[in-house]
């Protein structure tokens, strides 16, 4: 059981905050410029220096209680903020095809931006170290794909690479999606069965959907995509990033950027530390199970 309870988080107001043990110790940054210091991440062989501003949130301040069981010690959890702030202006690297096994696809995108032009990598790795943060103090071990939004990449298939290197008992892709102006809300996509490449993992993967898919909707508020998928659910076989998977894995887009509504509630730090805190839960919901 995971022990919960109120505390100041970045960006104004309460949040609630899982209970557990100290942080993990520093380890070397997928970044070199800008990096955050804490958590477990992996080098990449694209870097870049592009400048691009993004909101780091400081750990919940919460300390356990002595002897709090933490409820994820012994779990390993990737999350993989999805694009980078350095992107859009290294066309020639991230254009670059690569396999994904169904069909080539561009080692990565851009992202999508809201009106007032909040891009979609900065939300995602903003909610990913509010998430990390989470994470950590309930014991879990947090290795992240990427830790600044200061760089290019890493490919879809090097991310993919990083999970798969790490043994994760989970991996979640976060995103904020670029749909049609009037549709709202987020889904979560799962890996479809491809022979050779996703047998062992379509069936955890579809477990862990549905934990984020219910952890997600409870506590963040953002209502079940209206344009996307069913249910707050859909599959799809042209994501390298699952099929290249070897561990559990999801996507998740956590609302549409292009959507007035949408984009108010993304553009919120308080918002965003309720879509961490609803992901955590849904996270060690899908491993109190396994």
């Amino acid at each position: 059981m995971i022990a919960l309870g109120l505390a100041a988080v970045a960006g104004g107001g309460l949040g609630l905050v899982i209970i557990a043990a100290t942080r993990q110790p520093n380890h070397r940054t997928l970044r070199s410029a800008g990096a955050s210091p804490a958590g477990t991440s992996v080098p990449s062989t694209q870097v870049s220096s592009v400048p691009t501003t993004t909101q780091v949130p400081g750990p919940p301040t919460t300390a356990p209680a002595p002897g709090e069981r933490r409820a994820l010690t012994g779990r390993t959890i990737v999350i993989d903020p999805g694009h980078n702030g350095g992107n859009a202006s290294h066309p020639a690297e991230i254009n670059r095809i690569v396999d994904a096994v169904t069909l080539g696809k561009p080692c990565d995108t851009g992202g999508a931006e809201t009106a007032s032009g909040y891009g979609e990598s900065a939300f995602n790795l903003d909610v990913s170290l509010r998430l990390r943060a989470l994470l950590e103090l309930a014991g879990a071990r947090v290795v992240m794909t990427r830790s600044d939004n200061n760089g290019v990449g890493p490919c879809i298939t090097d991310r993919a690479a990083i999970g798969n290197a790490a043994h994760a008992d989970a991996a979640i892709s976060i995103h904020a999606d670029g749909g049609p102006a009037g549709g709202r809300g987020f889904h979560v996509i799962e890996p479809v069965l491809i022979a050779g490449h996703t047998e062992a993992i379509v069936g955890p993967s579809r477990r862990l959907a549905l934990d984020v898919r219910d952890g997600y909707g409870t506590g963040s508020g953002m209502p079940r995509s209206t344009y996307a998928g069913h249910d707050g659910l859909d599959d799809r076989n042209d994501l390298g990033g699952l099929n290249l998977s070897t561990v559990p894995k999801v996507f998740i887009e956590c609302g549409n950027l292009r959507n007035p509504t949408d984009a108010g509630m993304l553009e919120s730090p308080a918002f965003r530390q309720r879509a961490a805190e609803a992901l955590a839960a849904g996270l060690s919901g899908f491993l109190s199970g396994r």
